[in-house]
């Protein structure tokens, strides 16, 4: 029974990490864009900085994408995860299903 906690552990861990890349290779390509963009800008039509407009819309999606990967508070976040986790522990233990 512990090994099926576990794996399920392991799972989400696995998925968090996945998350976290992901959210990290969304912001290293928004930066990359967004650079090259501001370049052909500058370049281009350096009187009107048009450049903005898209990184502002993709910052938005960006920042979703964020908060969605590590919440708005990540300590408060992971001590309510412990607490569900002990209360599921005690209950299984207990040989109650989980509520």
């Amino acid at each position: 029974m512990v090994d099926i906690q576990e794996d399920e552990l392991r799972r989400e861990a696995i998925r968090r990490v996945r998350a976290k890349q992901g959210f990290r290779q969304h912001l290293l390509i928004y930066l990359l864009v967004n650079a090259g963009l501001l370049v052909l800008n500058l370049v281009g039509s350096p009187k009107y900085m048009w450049s903005g407009w898209p990184a502002f819309g993709w910052g938005i999606g960006l920042l979703a994408h964020g908060i969605s990967v590590y919440g708005r508070d990540p300590a408060n976040q992971q001590r309510l995860v412990n607490e569900e986790l002990e209360r599921l522990r005690a209950s299984h233990q207990a040989g109650n299903p989980p509520v």
